[in-house]
């Protein structure tokens, strides 16, 4: 399969590129690195980029920000980091993804454990994460050509506790590597509209 991995130089994205590419053709896509580079909040961008690309047989996104702050602090700045970036970016590659991809590929997008398990200063987070989810389970619905789309849900890495730890206490971290099993059974398998938790 050709396969693109959208946030390849991430912690994520480094490992399922590869654990996918001893087995696939991997495109790497980054906003400032990557084979090609683009920013997928601008949906103008994301269809740059599979103009570049050409047909694939499955795509992944490990990428997408959101602000982490006590809910009496968040504005509509700070929420917005997490609309634009994780939801609305993802739902751009989605959503141009399902027009460029061969009959039968794959979208995988990511969200995160804070959808069902919510922290202190997540609350943005947790919305975010939700909204990716619901957006997996109804578009899977409505997709085309039988094409599939799911989302992984990770717990907090074992790579990124020294950035994130202070806002997981008590949580069990997960390496990358095991995230990205859950890709591969995403992009490998049959199923649609699943979340595949990492936790």
């Amino acid at each position: 399969m050709k396969i693109v991995v959208i946030g390849a130089s991430g912690t994520i994205g480094k490992a399922v590129s590869s654990h996918l590419a001893v087995r696939h053709e991997i495109v790497s896509v980054g906003a400032s690195s990557g084979d090609v580079r683009a920013d997928i909040r601008d949906i103008a961008q994301v269809r740059r980029l599979f103009e570049q690309v050409g047909k694939v047989d499955a795509v992944v996104v490990a990428a997408g920000a959101v602000h982490f702050g006590a809910l009496a602090d968040l504005g509509p700045e700070q929420f917005q980091v997490g609309i634009a970036g994780k939801l609305m970016g993802q739902v751009n590659v989605a959503q141009v993804a399902a027009e460029c991809l061969n009959d039968g590929g794959s979208i995988t997008l990511v969200s995160g454990i804070v959808a069902e398990q919510p922290i202190r200063f997540g609350a943005s987070a947790s919305m975010v994460n939700s909204a990716v989810e619901g957006f997996v389970r109804g578009a899977a619905i409505e997709l085309p050509r039988g094409l599939r789309i799911n989302a992984i849900s990770p717990t907090v890495l074992e790579e990124s506790l020294d950035a994130y730890g202070p806002y997981f206490y008590g949580f069990e971290a997960t390496s990358a590597s095991r995230v990205a099993l859950a890709y591969s059974r995403s992009v490998e398998g049959a199923q649609t509209g699943q979340v595949y938790r990492v936790w």
